[in-house]
């Protein structure tokens, strides 16, 4: 179900360099890896919200009622009671401070959930033993959620912009536990 103008997920494995690309192979590395990957149709969404990093509470809501019935889908099946709406862009007061923050790799005791809806973002994932770390690069459309335990983090990418839905279980047990690893090499 490619979306009208939009590029889909796409892997690196930070060990080889192999790229993986076309949704039935992202989508069948991730299973293998315990990540769930769905995509939802970013065309949904008014033009004015398309590219828009600078979102007011109405923007907010109005993302939030526009993938109603996926994110109450995607909550059914696992177990999300709460969501909401982060959108990141160079005009996002202190945002080398706070990728700063992000870009650290550690776990959760719940799952971390993201639906793009504008931008671009990236996640670096620790993946079984013979994988090692590996980027999703992930496109307006694209829905990942990392299992709770998994050692990742996530990132913006060159362009700096994204606009991403994030379901939660609880909002208040939501921490980040530092995962220090040996075997992580930066970017």
């Amino acid at each position: 179900m490619k979306s009208e103008g939009y590029t889909m997920a796409e892997i690196r494995i930070r060990n080889t360099n192999e790229r993986i690309s076309g949704e039935d192979n992202v989508k069948a590395f991730l299973d293998k890896q315990e990540v769930l990957y769905e995509h939802w149709d970013p065309n949904k969404l008014p033009e004015a919200l398309r590219e828009n990093f600078q979102l007011s509470d109405e923007d907010k809501a109005q993302i939030l009622s526009t993938f109603d019935t996926e994110i109450r889908d995607l909550a059914g099946r696992r177990g999300y009671r709460t969501w909401d709406v982060i959108a990141l862009s160079e005009a996002t007061p202190n945002l080398e401070e706070l990728l700063k923050k992000f870009e650290q790799v550690h776990t959760h005791t719940e799952d971390e959930v993201r639906a793009i809806t504008a931008g671009k973002g990236i996640f670096i994932i620790k993946g079984d033993e013979e994988t090692g770390y590996f980027d999703v690069e992930l496109n307006a459309g694209d829905v990942i959620s990392v299992p709770e335990g998994k050692p990742h983090f996530f990132t913006l990418m060159e362009n700096k912009q994204i606009v991403a839905v994030r379901l939660f279980i609880e909002t208040e047990g939501w921490i980040a536990h530092k995962y220090d690893d040996p075997a992580f090499q930066g970017a």
